[in-house]
């Protein structure tokens, strides 16, 4: 099928009841971030589905990642396999397209079953965020091997667990994937129901700071201890004090303290950032390290900086511009309206952008209330948003559009 063929004829390629149907079962697999068996369960199923297109699947084991207990100790958070899929890889012209099985659920979240909410739309657990976008990225590459041009190009699919909780195990495969690739599609939810996309994003970031004090009688010698949860508030105001227009800043959780006549010797102060900027990030983390060491000194503690920017913000630079535009004017010719919209959420779109590639980054299916239990997708979507995606692929295999 040539690139500019009948829309109806791309459409006609998509088998839309099996769509559904996939959907329907992978979403019926609990894969919270920790559920490692659930994940190991997805992550097989993926690697059968995605093994019909040309290419080499292989699951990837995920990179260590630490995080800092309520008790101020360092230790491993497991995490599950990553699905990879390389197709022509010796091709000159290559894409990337994402996605993550993972989900907010845990195992034993009451939300766990899908249900119909009308003629068109399901209710259930990853439906929209987004096993209903990994289906997307099938389809579109399915109905994409059949067009004009394919052979021309190659591309990889990554498919993470455990984008929710930031990628940090996966961060890494991630740039590896995207660095040197033409372009990038990530299959996360529209940013509305309506079908529009996310533009420009803020990025984020998560610390965990552990103060060690020196414990001593509240009543009989409090000046010999070193009061570990002053000097966290004390650092609380100061990084509070760091916000502007292009940074927020929230101080989110302090753990530690200890009984009423106690200097309390331990306190661990988590917060976020969502710096607008790239110049944000890094003024941000340069006036940090100049307020912790203050605090060590002056409060005679011991302080100790744990995780950092896990996802730069996302500008749209020219090339991820042409981008957005090949997407709207692909969804002209499909009868489909489509726009965009900034947005503070953040996405592995972030962390593909920083690469330099022109990514865009919610071409997964229309839906919304993602992130609770009123998660809902719209069916008919799964057909639209799969011939938008083979679409576009149709038209960057040419290499005239950016």
């Amino acid at each position: 099928m040539k690139p500019d063929h009948a829309p109806q004829a791309l459409l006609d390629t998509i088998d839309a009841d099996t769509m559904l149907r996939e959907v329907q079962q992978w979403a019926a697999i609990n894969t919270g971030t920790a559920n490692i068996e659930g994940l190991e369960k997805m992550a097989g199923i993926l690697a059968d589905a995605f093994s019909a297109l040309p290419g080499d699947v292989e699951l990837v084991d995920p990179a260590t990642v630490t995080a800092i207990s309520a008790e101020g100790r360092e230790f491993e958070k497991p995490h599950g396999q990553h699905m990879v899929l390389r197709v022509r890889p010796h091709a000159q012209r290559r894409f990337v397209l994402t996605g993550h099985m993972d989900t907010v659920f845990p195992v034993d979240h009451p939300f766990q079953e899908v249900t119909w909410l009308g003629d068109d739309t399901i209710n259930g657990p990853g439906t929209a965020d987004m096993k209903g976008g990994l289906n997307v990225i099938l389809h579109a590459l399915k109905s994409f091997e059949g067009m004009e041009g394919a052979d021309r190009v190659g591309y990889d699919v990554m498919i993470n667990s455990d984008e929710e909780t930031g990628s940090l195990a996966s961060r890494g495969l991630i740039e590896e994937l995207a660095k040197g690739k033409y372009a990038a599609l990530t299959y996360e939810p529209s940013a509305l129901p309506d079908g529009t996309l996310a533009h420009a994003r803020g990025g984020t970031g998560n610390y965990s700071i552990t103060i060690t004090g020196r414990s001593a009688h509240a009543g009989r010698n409090p000046h010999d201890g070193r009061n570990a949860i002053v000097a966290a508030s004390d650092l609380v105001l100061r990084i509070k004090a760091l916000e502007a227009e292009d940074i927020t800043v929230n101080p989110a959780k302090i753990e530690g303290g200890a009984a009423n006549n106690v200097v309390p010797d331990l306190a661990i102060l988590r917060f976020n950032i969502r710096p607008k900027s790239t110049d944000a990030m890094h003024r941000f983390d340069g006036e940090l390290d100049t307020i912790l060491k203050a605090i060590e000194t002056g409060h005679e503690v011991g302080v100790h900086r744990h995780g950092g920017v896990t996802r730069p913000p996302k500008p749209v630079d020219e090339k991820a511009q042409a981008l957005f535009d090949l997407v709207k004017a692909c969804g002209a010719e499909l009868g489909q309206t489509i726009g965009w919209k900034p947005t503070g959420g953040v996405c592995d779109g972030n962390n593909i952008a920083a690469t330099g590639v022109p990514v865009v980054d919610t071409m997964g299916v229309r839906g919304g209330a993602i992130h609770s239990p009123d998660e809902f997708m719209i069916v008919p979507s799964l057909r639209e948003r799969a011939a938008l995606s083979a679409l576009v692929l149709s038209k960057l295999s040419t290499g005239e559009y950016l």
